[in-house]
């Protein structure tokens, strides 16, 4: 199976990149629109600001040719942290920013409440299944995964939503819709719950 590896100069591509080889398939790691449509799956990286993010991708021409293959053409993408905003509406992180607008989430900044929960939220933590969903297959219920983020997701349809975290209150750890995943934590950094994590996404969604 080729997965393409969605290139615009944010994120960990390396490390998804190993964790994919490790489960035996093919990443392709590609800025091109002609490439990344010759793919069977699409993986969204990312780490760092959410308009950054969207400056590369409109910078790239990225945005109008992945909108084709992910919202006419139905093929799947895993958005994974600053990834799994982008899909969404907007950000108010740095002010309003706009983002790909396939699903209807907002971006919003993770709230400061006790003193000892600090921003931004690093390191291991829970993710209740709320809902079934094929990327939860050979997934413990218990299983933690590792987060870096100062921000959360926040959707219109709750519906949305198969996996929640526990930090300072509840948000929102993976969301799905038909053909578009997301994970708010980084599955490629998260040991053998995270690799089998991307396995359901390769070979199920």
């Amino acid at each position: 199976m080729a997965v393409g590896i969605i290139d615009y100069g944010l994120g960990n591509l390396t490390s998804v990149a190993g964790a994919i080889r490790k489960l035996g398939h093919e990443p392709i790691i590609s800025s091109s629109p002609e490439e990344l449509s010759s793919t069977d799956r699409l993986i969204l990286p990312g780490v760092g600001a959410f308009g950054d993010g969207m400056r590369l991708l409109r910078e790239r021409e990225l945005v109008e040719p992945l909108t084709r293959m992910v919202c006419d053409q139905g093929k799947p993408i895993l958005g994974i942290c600053l990834g799994s905003q982008l899909l969404g509406l907007t950000s108010e992180e740095f002010g309003y920013q706009e983002g790909l607008g396939w699903v209807k989430v907002r971006v919003r900044r993770l709230p400061v409440g006790e003193a000892t929960v600090r921003i931004p939220h690093i390191g291991w933590n829970d993710l209740h299944q709320i809902r079934p969903s094929i990327l939860f297959k050979d997934v413990p219920r218990n299983a933690v995964f590792y987060y870096v983020h100062s921000y959360y997701l926040d959707p219109e349809d709750a519906a949305l939503v198969t996996g929640e975290c526990d930090y300072g209150g509840r948000f929102v750890g993976a969301f799905e819709q038909d053909n578009i995943y997301a994970t708010q934590f980084h599955p490629e950094k998260s040991q053998r719950a995270g690799l089998n994590m991307l396995r359901n996404f390769i070979e199920q969604a």
